[in-house]
């Protein structure tokens, strides 16, 4: 098992990693009867397309002998109604002011996009990253 997830009532979880321990608690948004305090659940699937991304980055970067510490990715996630789902998501990643190749930001940006979560949203949720070298 990958984690368990555990109701704690008025619309909040907690989520537990199971390898590591972490904990993650999530509430439901304000505009859909929650409180807003943490993560709603869109919002962990959001983020996480900008963490896969940034990891796959990593891992090229590190194969290539390159470093992309420092790099940021910012996340906007837009919603639609009928059904309430997740319709875009919007990933700008600004990379650090490192003398990069055409090539190397190429080979970069592809590795970004071949990500296991963008290749698991479905079609009807648009991606759009953009990468600010």
């Amino acid at each position: 098992m990958t984690s368990t997830v555990t109701y704690n009532g008025d619309l909040r979880t907690t989520c537990t990693h199971l390898a590591s321990g972490n904990q993650i608690v999530t509430d439901a948004p304000v505009d859909n009867q929650g409180r807003g305090e943490a993560f709603s659940p869109t919002d962990l699937v959001a983020t996480a397309l900008g963490t896969c991304m940034m990891t796959i980055m990593g891992i090229k970067a590190r194969d290539l002998g390159l470093n992309i510490e420092g790099a940021r990715a910012d996340v906007n996630k837009i919603m639609a109604a009928d059904p309430r789902r997740i319709a875009k998501v919007e990933v700008t990643f600004t990379m650090p002011p490192n003398h990069f190749t055409e090539k190397d930001k190429s080979l970069l940006e592809a590795a970004a996009l071949a990500c296991p979560v963008c290749k698991s949203l479905s079609l009807d949720c648009e991606q759009a990253i953009k990468f600010v070298w």
